[in-house]
């Protein structure tokens, strides 16, 4: 099975502002043949916000991407769009560290009138994984990391570089995950 390990980047403020009012700024995705595999592909590409198209200087600051990075980047439907052809045709799952990729998926899709793909329905919540397999309360990706010895690389709330970093733990924990399927099966049978 391959995986698509995802980490989205969005608008935001320090307060003030709802969840709803949130739009993704930077898709950062790496691609996994299997579970084990190392990655094998990248995508990585800025969006332009439509509701509030300049950037909160908090925004700026966390994310480390710059008005000008958004502003010169496509729209929300064409970047998406993009993404699902990079992905391809064959089956995937959809993985992140939490929920909130995915349910930030769902609110672009919908505000853009987009259909949400089926596919991401499959989708695995590593961070939840991750507690589960190594009994610990759920945790930031950069606390997984530094539990399992693995250095956090590149800049900490990139879209891409978060990818590439849960891409190192999804490969501890998606062999467990499909092992332990094998075994379910195995036992129900």
């Amino acid at each position: 099975m391959r995986y698509v390990i995802v980490d989205l980047e969005a608008t935001c403020w320090e307060s003030g502002h709802s969840r709803d009012q949130m739009e993704i700024i930077e898709i950062g995705a790496v691609l996994l043949p299997s579970a084990a595999d190392k990655p094998s592909d990248e995508f990585a590409r800025f969006i332009r916000p439509a509701i509030e198209p300049t950037l909160s200087d908090f925004c700026k600051n966390l994310t480390s991407i710059a008005q000008t990075d958004v502003d010169n980047a496509d729209t929300f439907p064409t970047v998406f769009d993009d993404f699902l052809k990079w992905i391809g045709a064959d089956q995937y799952v959809l993985c992140s560290w939490g929920a909130y990729d995915l349910n930030q998926f769902r609110l672009d899709c919908q505000r853009h009138g987009i259909p949400f793909p089926d596919q991401f329905e499959r989708h695995i919540n590593l961070k939840k994984e991750f507690a589960s397999l190594f009994n610990v309360k759920p945790c930031g990706m950069a606390t997984a990391l530094k539990r399992v010895g693995i250095p956090l690389k590149g800049t900490h709330h990139r879209g891409i570089d978060d990818a590439r970093n849960i891409a190192s733990l999804a490969r501890l924990i998606l062999p467990q995950i499909e092992y332990s399927r094998k075994v379910d099966a195995t036992c129900q049978s």
